[in-house]
C-alpha cells in the first residue's frame, strides 16, 4: 500500500452525508475537547498551588489528568477518524491509546487504596506513604503500562492477543473486586468512624476525601463495567469484539471515555481548594467567591 492509499483510508469516521453522522461526528469532536480542556485545567491548578502538591491524594489527581489528556488527544484519532485499533489493523495506534484507559483506571484505583490507608490507619500512613513513595508507585503503574505496551508490540499477534486476554480478565476481575470493596470499606469508615471524632477541620477534610474517591470509583465502574463484561464474555465464546466501524460508533467504548470528563470534574465539585485556584487562577473569573 502506498502512501497516497494509506492517507485516502483516514477519512473521518462516517460519511458526512447524512445529519445523524454529523452529529456523530461533532459530539466525538466536542467530547476529545471537553477531556483535553476540563483535565488540562485540573492539571495546571494544582501544578499551581503548593498546598495542593504537598497531599499526596492530589499526586494521583495529577496521574488521572495527564492520563486522560493523553486519552482526549488520541480520540480526535480513534474517535474522529476512520481507523480501527485493533491488532491486525494498520491504522492502529499500537495499543498505546488503550493503555492511556488503563492507566487512568489503575491511578484511580491507587489512590482509592491510598485513601483506605489513610483513614483505616493514619498514623502508619504518615510513616510509611511519603512523597516519594508517593510518586513512586504512580512511576511503577506508568512504567508497567508502557512495558505490556512493548511487549504487545514485540510478541507475535497470536501470543499478544493470549497475554492481553489473560491480562485484562485477570487484573479487570481483581481489580473491580478490590474496588468494590474499598468501596464499601471506606463507605463504613465515614459514616461510623469519623462520626465518633470531635467535630474538627480535619475530620471535615478527611470525610470529604473519603466521598470524593468513592464517588469517582462509582462513576469510573458505571462507565466501565459495561466494556469489561462485553470484554470478557466475547473472549470466553470466541466471537469477534470489535462490532462497529471504529471507537467513535462504538457506545461502550465511548461510555469508558466519558469517564474523563465526569472524574475531573468530581474532583472539582468536591474539593473546595481545587475548585478555588481553579476558578480563580486558572479560569480567572473574578466574581468567583470560595463558601467553603
Amino acid at each position: 500500500m502506498n502512501i497516497s492509499e494509506s492517507s485516502a483510508d483516514l477519512g473521518t469516521v462516517l460519511p458526512l452525508t447524512s445529519f445523524e453522522n454529523v452529529l456523530l461526528f461533532l459530539f466525538n469532536i466536542i467530547l476529545a475537547t471537553t477531556i483535553i480542556f476540563i483535565n488540562v485545567s485540573v492539571f495546571v491548578s494544582i501544578v499551581t498551588n503548593r498546598s495542593l502538591r504537598n497531599e499526596n491524594r492530589f499526586m494521583y489527581m495529577l496521574s488521572t489528568c495527564l492520563s486522560d489528556i493523553c486519552t482526549g488527544v488520541s480520540y480526535y484519532y480513534v474517535g474522529v477518524m476512520d481507523v480501527r485499533d485493533y491488532y491486525d489493523s494498520p491504522t492502529r495506534t499500537y495499543y498505546i491509546a488503550l493503555t492511556f484507559l488503563g492507566l487512568s483506571y489503575m491511578a484511580i484505583l491507587a489512590a482509592q487504596s491510598d485513601r483506605y490507608h489513610a483513614v483505616s490507619a493514619p498514623l502508619k500512613y504518615s510513616q510509611r506513604m511519603t512523597r516519594n513513595r508517593t510518586l513512586l508507585v504512580i512511576l511503577i503503574y506508568w512504567v508497567y503500562g508502557f512495558v505490556i505496551v512493548a511487549v504487545n508490540n514485540l510478541v507475535p499477534m497470536g501470543v499478544a492477543k493470549r497475554v492481553t486476554f489473560f491480562a485484562a480478565f485477570v487484573g479487570n476481575i481483581f481489580a473491580v473486586g478490590i474496588m468494590i470493596g474499598l468501596n464499601v470499606r471506606l463507605f463504613c469508615i465515614a459514616k461510623f468512624q469519623l462520626e465518633r471524632e470531635p467535630p474538627s477541620e480535619e475530620r471535615d477534610n478527611k470525610r470529604a476525601s473519603i466521598y470524593l474517591i468513592v464517588i469517582v470509583a462509582v462513576c469510573f465502574l458505571i462507565a466501565w463495567l459495561p466494556l469489561f463484561l462485553h470484554v470478557i464474555v466475547c473472549n470466553f465464546t470466541g466471537s469477534p469484539c470489535y462490532l462497529f466501524k471504529n471507537e467513535g460508533t462504538d457506545p461502550l467504548r465511548i461510555l469508558a471515555r466519558l469517564n474523563g470528563v465526569i472524574t475531573p470534574l468530581l474532583y472539582i465539585r468536591g474539593c473546595t481548594p481545587l475548585r478555588s485556584t481553579l476558578m480563580m487562577k486558572v479560569w480567572r473569573i473574578p466574581c468567583y467567591k470560595s463558601k467553603g
